[in-house]
């Protein structure tokens, strides 16, 4: 499914915020030291964040405004520490209990940045790869429901 489609399902049957503007985005960039990659560009300027499945605050896939996305470590360790998580994992989608889906910005493949599993009790120890792009990621969340497709057995919704 491309981007396009992915983006029109998010406003249809979820809960987007308003989309960000170019001068949030270069603010964003600017502030973080790495550019968005296409992916992410095109959905920060459709919504700038978004809850899946239901509105907040009992939501399990909350798609972080540009303003929420911080290094991992800190969001889940409270530390700034390379020992507590690597410089280049930012947070991008707040799974609840300080879970989060997290980007590695180091290791962009064909353009696109992974995500990555952030369990608290886990990381940074263990941050498995769940998505190769951002499209892939939320292809496979609009099509869990509601649940985390990485850890579920179950099939995913068609």
């Amino acid at each position: 499914m491309s981007m396009k489609s992915l983006l029109a399902e998010v406003s249809q049957l979820h809960y987007p915020r308003p989309p960000a503007t170019l001068l949030q985005v270069a603010a964003f960039e600017a502030r973080m030291g790495w550019k968005l990659d296409e992916d992410l560009r095109s959905f920060y300027l459709h919504c700038n964040g978004a809850t899946l499945f239901a509105p907040l605050p009992d939501v399990n896939y909350h798609l972080l405004p540009l303003g929420r996305i911080e290094r991992a470590s800190v969001a889940i360790r409270g530390s700034e520490e390379d020992v507590d998580g690597s410089p280049s994992h930012f947070t991008l989608v707040d799974m609840q209990d300080t879970n989060f889906v997290i980007l590695d910005v180091a290791t962009p493949v064909n353009g696109c940045y992974p995500l990555l599993d952030a369990f608290h009790e886990t990381y940074p120890d263990e941050a498995p790869r769940i998505a190769a792009s951002f499209e892939e990621f939320l292809e496979k969340a609009l099509r869990s429901g509601n649940r985390s497709f990485w850890l579920s057995d179950g099939p995913l919704e068609e």
